[in-house]
């Protein structure tokens, strides 16, 4: 069990620091540095990337907290743990396969358009979801990673 809590603490560290990264450090410095314009296609380039990885990361992180659940002996808080993540990573999904794409396409089409995207609101919308998601997201792992700690009382 040592191997898949090993495991599991390194999916969500992972996962965590891909959000914490991209959120506090990755996408404001390309805003600051290239301007809305740019910066939204270099974004728009590293999203799927980013969605794959937190997906992969999380689903590996809620497949061994459920497997911990399982045998350890505080189940109960594996089990918040696997919940916590799981919310996580439906958040991530529905960002990915759902919000980013809407958002992308209205992207382009209002570029296309000779158009701002930060003027429309329903790219306002799609953005301001995605950022929620994306917290929702944030708060999940660090929850998941609390939960884990919480079983390693000594």
């Amino acid at each position: 069990m040592k191997v898949v809590l090993f495991v599991y603490l390194l999916a969500l560290a992972f996962w965590l620091g891909e959000i914490a990264a991209f959120s506090f450090v990755v996408a404001p410095a390309l805003f600051a540095a290239l301007g809305p314009a740019t910066a939204g296609e270099a974004v728009a380039v590293i999203f799927p990337r980013y969605y794959a990885l937190g997906v992969g990361t999380a689903g590996i992180a809620l497949a061994s907290s459920l497997v911990l659940a399982r045998v350890a002996a505080t189940p109960r808080w594996w089990t918040a743990g696997a919940m916590s993540v799981g919310i996580g990573l439906a958040a991530t999904v529905w960002a990915a396969a759902i919000v980013h794409p809407r958002a992308e396409r209205l992207r382009v089409a209002l570029h296309a358009a000779g158009r701002v995207p930060a003027e429309s609101a329903d790219f306002r919308h799609a953005h301001r979801l995605a950022v929620a998601l994306n917290g929702v997201a944030l708060v999940a792992a660090v929850a998941g990673l609390g939960f884990s700690a919480a079983t390693m009382r000594p």
